[in-house]
């Protein structure tokens, strides 16, 4: 991806989005605003052709665009609204305005949708229904907190049925798809608490020197490291350098390894902050409490390492040739 897609937006979201913009979200303030700064830059239709007026970008490509999104906490699907508006029909985008977001799972018989991520700050939710998929309008949705301190997950329960639009897009393709942007998001998240991590290490004395200087924190330090970068490469697994479609067993490894690791990194990166780490103050909150609940978005690492593990046992390769041919198919 060309430089300068990732060094504007990250310009932008450092004047737009920073801590006190997000937990004023978080209690309830409206996002329009913040919508309309991201929205009106562009952003929202990076996957979108060029000759539909997008910026014509690969899953890919849009990579660290999604992952700046979960570095800086963005309070707001600007992630799936990307993909969604890529899928969206040229003559109904203009219809489609706000943010999207893609609902993990749809009641059979009911107009409800449980556990939406950023169900409480979106207009309009991907539903997966029987063999297709929908675009429902959550103006008439009932929105049930998760219950969670400051969550934007909500449960949306219609009364009524929405203003729809059927989508060229399967139920599995939307549901491997959540699970890559999942993915992503979790991995800017995971930077960021690292970057954190080492700057308090830096910052906080203790007998007289940083922290940092004691062997037993700069260890976790490197642990942690090494988790980060490890989930940043799982990441890229369900990128395809071509289209916005990710691979079954890419995003089956993506998410898998990286709700694997966030769990762990999120408990040295607050074992290294020690007690300030949880208080509602400090920023660190903003960020492990997204990688919990990005964890269990579109199915947690039991669910897709269940997914790759049913997969290689129907066929008759060995576990190297079928990660090779699975997962690096180019390689195979």
């Amino acid at each position: 991806m060309d430089d300068i897609f990732i060094d504007a937006f990250e310009r932008l979201l450092a004047g737009v989005c920073d801590a006190a913009t997000v937990r004023r979200i978080e209690a309830g303030e409206q996002a329009g605003a913040l919508w309309d700064a991201i929205a009106s830059a562009g952003f929202a239709d990076v996957l979108v052709p060029e000759s539909e007026d997008g910026a014509g970008l690969s899953l890919l490509g849009a990579a660290p665009l999604i992952a700046a999104c979960g570095r800086h906490a963005l309070p707001l699907p600007l992630a799936y609204t990307m993909l969604v508006r890529a899928v969206l029909p040229a003559s109904a985008r203009a219809d489609v305005q706000g943010p999207v977001t893609i609902a993990p799972q749809c009641s059979a018989t009911a107009l409800r949708c449980d556990n939406v991520p950023f169900g409480a700050v979106s207009d309009w939710v991907l539903v997966q229904r029987d063999a297709h998929c929908e675009l429902w309008s959550a103006d008439s949705a009932t929105r049930a907190p998760d219950g969670i301190h400051a969550s934007l997950d909500a449960t949306l329960i219609w009364h009524e049925a929405p203003r729809s639009l059927r989508l060229d897009l399967t139920p599995e393709s939307a549901r491997v798809a959540g699970a890559a942007i999942t993915a992503l998001l979790m991995t800017g998240a995971l930077e960021k608490i690292l970057d954190m991590t080492i700057a308090w290490a830096n910052e906080r004395t203790q007998f007289g020197r940083p922290i940092g200087k004691f062997q037993a924190i700069q260890q976790q330090i490197s642990v942690l490291a090494e988790l980060v970068f490890s989930a940043r490469m799982a990441a890229n697994l369900a990128c395809p350098a071509s289209g916005f479609a990710p691979p079954l067993q890419g995003a089956a490894a993506a998410k898998g390894y990286v709700s694997q690791v966030a769990s762990q990194a999120a408990g040295i990166a607050h074992a290294v902050h020690g007690a300030i780490g949880i208080t509602t103050e400090h920023d660190l909150n903003l960020y492990t409490r997204r990688l919990h609940a990005w964890r269990r978005a579109f199915g947690a690492e039991s669910q897709w390492h269940e997914q790759i593990g049913a997969a290689w046992l129907a066929g008759d390769a060995s576990a190297l040739d079928f990660m090779r041919g699975a997962l690096y198919p180019a390689s195979a």
